[in-house]
């Protein structure tokens, strides 16, 4: 099957990818390899990381990628491959991955999606950083130590208490 994906040179997407085990929590238990993966792809391929967060189990960017490239692809494979050979092998993997010489870490597919706008963009970066408390992890988007939010704050983009109690952020697709 053929997957069609936007081929725009210097856009900016916003990306969901998740692990074949959404059981597992391989990416805050190994979060100091997922961090050197990105950063090493990142310095061979660069990019932009406008927001991220990851989770146990899966992880959201918005990347915006140099003027003229649109190769996002090989640099979402070259993370998810670099993590994968980090990792002790002792997931379960499917007769399928073995027949490819895949490991079993990663769902095949991920999300993107190109951003269209500023508004789609605020949309986005906030539904990364409100993501650990929509997935009950934590209660502020402050106390989860895995996202871009600590960055926003630092550079006084958005207050320590951004989102209070009672904000739901979601996407409108």
């Amino acid at each position: 099957m053929q997957y069609r994906r936007s081929i725009a040179g210097g856009g900016t997407w916003f990306f969901t990818v998740n692990l074949a085990d959404r059981r597992q929590d391989y990416l805050t238990r190994h979060v100091d390899v997922f961090r050197q993966v990105v950063r090493q792809v990142r310095d061979r391929h660069s990019f932009e990381i406008v927001a991220m967060v990851v989770l146990p189990d899966h992880f959201h960017a918005v990347w915006t990628l140099p003027e003229g490239d649109a190769d996002y692809a090989t640099r979402m494979a070259l993370i998810k491959a670099g993590f994968s050979r980090n990792l002790p092998k002792a997931e379960r993997i499917r007769e399928s991955r073995v027949r490819r010489r895949e490991r079993g870490i990663w769902q095949r597919r991920y999300w993107e999606h190109q951003i269209r706008d500023e508004a789609d963009l605020q949309a986005h970066v906030d539904y990364i950083h409100y993501n650990p408390v929509k997935h009950g992890h934590v209660e502020r988007v402050i106390e989860w130590p895995y996202s871009s939010f600590h960055r926003y704050v630092r550079l006084g983009w958005l207050p320590e208490d951004w989102a209070g109690e009672s904000v739901v952020v979601q996407l409108q697709e």
